[in-house]
């Protein structure tokens, strides 16, 4: 019979089978990477019987300082407690634990230790030793912590831009004897890359714009808030002119980024509160809704290129008089293309339809009848595009 590497072995050293294992489970636990400890919990307070070459290594303690003392011993001040209480309710329990605790070297500094435990039990099923694996996972939590550290800032900043932008929307409506406005804006990221605006050219001229930057997230945003600049009228600035002209000054100063694909819509127009002449201009944007008084909704036709998509967009201004009675609502696509849980489009249909149930009601309550809709077919949750809505209303 062929001799095995034991045989060999036993010859050589004059060692029997049981004193040759034992070197050799010693010669593994040694060579290990991570750190082993040996408690016997048949002596007073479980004292350590045993640790090799890694957990010397790692912790700083030699064999000496260790042996016949407590696991408590790498334990200090900043430890967990609830992971300590942990270990202690295992070794009551005699039963398995995994913990993670941040543990004390020798020379004072921290570890984070990953601690594995499991009870050894005799032939009658009684422990008698417990087995601590150890691994250092300081590095691991340490990335973890600057990761959320990261995160956690990344959301304040975000929530600050959050505040800039929506800083940007209108804080006082312009007051008129014969019109009433009413704007909701709902964004479906913390970001949005839908704007709106009203404000007063002079004193019988109340200009009002919607926007839509493609795409979401801090770019989309940080367009949109450029936007809202360019579009701020200002005391002693200059006339912003037609709707139609205004859009071709950004059709030229916006171009289409070739990058990223990024482009915006955008209808702009200015109500003269005297004649009650509403003159826009659309710029790939869908044109606005108009609801006679004692009518139905009806969607006013608007076409042309979004802005810096061509050289030659050809915007066109259009007119519509307001009578007493009359509603006109601005909105941006994320209203007619809000998904259900199916995927299926809120539409032009829907819109109508809850525009017409409240079309004898004042223009707040017809937006906040919108805004419910959208949000029930959403399910107050699924909005994949920010919403944003403009109304006027004529006086009776």
């Amino acid at each position: 019979m062929m001799k095995t590497a034991i045989d060999h072995y036993r010859e050589a050293t004059k060692m029997d089978n049981v004193e040759i294992w034992r070197l050799l489970k010693e010669r593994a636990l040694d060579s290990t990477a991570e750190g082993v400890v040996i408690s016997d919990c048949n002596q007073p307070d479980m004292p350590i019987i045993y640790v090799n070459n890694a957990f010397t290594a790692m912790t700083g303690y030699s064999w000496d300082e260790v042996v016949g003392k407590n696991c408590r011993i790498l334990q200090g001040l900043d430890s967990d407690p609830a992971a300590a209480q942990d270990i202690r309710k295992a070794i009551k329990a005699q039963q398995p634990c995994k913990v993670e605790i941040l543990n004390y070297r020798k020379d004072g500094t921290q570890f984070w230790n990953r601690l594995s435990i499991t009870p050894v039990r005799d032939d009658q099923g009684r422990t008698t030793h417990f087995i601590g694996i150890q691994t250092d996972i300081t590095r691991r939590r340490e990335a973890e912590d600057a990761l959320r550290s990261a995160n956690a800032q990344l959301k304040r900043d975000l929530q600050v831009a959050a505040q800039v932008q929506q800083s940007q929307l209108p804080k006082q409506l312009p007051e008129t004897d014969t019109y009433r406005f009413a704007w909701r804006f709902k964004p479906c990221q913390e970001l949005a890359g839908d704007t709106l605006n009203i404000s007063a050219l002079d004193d019988h001229r109340i200009a009002m714009y919607v926007l839509d930057v493609s795409g979401h997230g801090v770019q989309a945003a940080l367009q949109s808030f450029s936007l809202s600049q360019d579009l701020r009228p200002r005391d002693g600035g200059p006339d912003l002119g037609a709707p139609s002209q205004l859009l071709e000054r950004l059709n030229m100063k916006y171009p289409m980024n070739m990058d990223t694909g990024m482009y915006f819509t955008i209808l702009y127009g200015v109500l003269d509160v005297l004649s009650g002449d509403f003159t826009f201009a659309a710029a790939g944007h869908p044109g606005p809704v108009l609801i006679r008084c004692n009518g139905q909704p009806e969607m006013i036709a608007a076409s042309a290129y979004p802005v810096g998509v061509s050289p030659k967009p050809d915007y066109q201004d259009q007119t519509l008089k307001l009578a007493p009675g009359d509603k006109l609502i601005l909105y941006t696509d994320g209203v007619v293309e809000a998904l259900s849980s199916r995927d299926i489009t809120f539409g032009e249909g829907r819109f109508l339809k809850a525009l017409s149930k409240t079309a004898d009601k004042p223009i707040e309550e017809c937006l906040d009848k919108v805004m419910k809709s959208l949000e029930s077919w959403a399910c107050h949750v699924n909005l994949r595009d920010d919403l944003s809505l403009i109304g006027i209303e004529a006086y009776m």
